[in-house]
């Protein structure tokens, strides 16, 4: 690790102690060997005991305990307490392969406009790449980056320069949990940092049994694609992702269930439009198109 930027480790969890403490198991021996110079665990005021075993298993680990659920602000808070330039993000049911993190701090060492590294994420326990490996692989190549140019990531296979990550205000309060990279990834395009996938570095995801089923996080999505598209898209297209929803919540009751969530987000969304300029626009729907 000699002459590379040390990195961090920033989990955030909620009430999924057993999860957390087999995905601190797979990071300890990184922690051991200096490859991750810094564990911090984000407490999204877990009610199951989490903190308490945190302390007894991990005591080298920093654990900061929140008073109340931040979702994936909770990152924010990590990266804030950090003490790296370069910054991991898993989170409790995903880890990171040995020598991945320090692959990555070596790319950010060697491209001064890299925002945010995108690895190649393997379900667990089938082995298989996460659908959305192919879709980042398929971004356009870009001279002077180490991987194709992203725009969108998933949080767990995220790693992310420091400086940049906190330039840009880190996740959004607004969306609270659940498709809130989209939003992350216009706000660093839009300032100018460089995003990218590289499927040499590997992390790993085995779903929590304890998470919502997926008709509930895809009404999660909805709300917050939404949300996003009212911040930074053009108008137009914020209003047809608007009245999709209202459609989709007439004809849901899963998604009708987030309306009242939506609601009491709008106008701190509507506060924080900026819409991007035609660049970015375009690079988001290149990005799209290509899915």
């Amino acid at each position: 690790m000699s002459g590379l930027p040390q990195v961090s480790v920033v989990i955030i969890t909620r009430d999924r102690r057993d999860d957390l403490l087999r995905t601190l198991e797979r990071l300890r021996p990184l922690v051991h060997s200096g490859e991750i110079a810094e564990l911090i665990v984000v407490d999204n005021a877990s009610t199951d005991g989490t903190a308490a075993v945190v302390r007894e298993r991990m005591p080298g680990a920093r654990l900061l305990v929140q008073p109340r659920n931040l979702g994936a602000v909770g990152r924010t808070v990590g990266v804030e307490a950090s003490r790296s330039p370069v910054v991991a993000f898993a989170d409790d049911d995903s880890w990171w392969d040995a020598g991945a993190l320090s692959a990555a701090a070596r790319l950010f060492g060697q491209h001064d406009a890299l925002g945010l590294v995108h690895g190649r994420l393997v379900v667990e326990p089938a082995g298989t790449d996460d659908a959305a490996c192919a879709q980042l692989a398929t971004g356009p190549q870009h001279p002077g980056l180490p991987g194709p140019s992203i725009m969108g990531h998933l949080g767990c296979g995220a790693v992310v320069r420091r400086a940049a990550y906190l330039e840009v205000g880190g996740y959004s309060a607004v969306l609270g949990f659940g498709g809130e990279e989209a939003l992350l990834a216009l706000d660093l395009a839009a300032h100018g940092w460089a995003q990218c996938y590289v499927d040499t570095i590997v992390a790993h995801h085995a779903p929590s049994s304890s998470r919502e089923d997926w008709p509930t996080r895809w009404a999660l999505y909805r709300r917050n694609d939404t949300l996003t598209a009212l911040m930074r898209l053009p108008g137009r297209t914020a209003l047809r992702e608007t009245a999709q929803l209202v459609r989709q919540a007439v004809a849901d009751p899963v998604v009708r269930r987030q309306m009242p969530q939506f609601l009491r987000r709008l106008p701190a969304a509507l506060r924080r439009r900026r819409r991007v300029d035609d660049e970015v626009w375009q690079q988001w729907q290149d990005a799209r198109s290509a899915a």
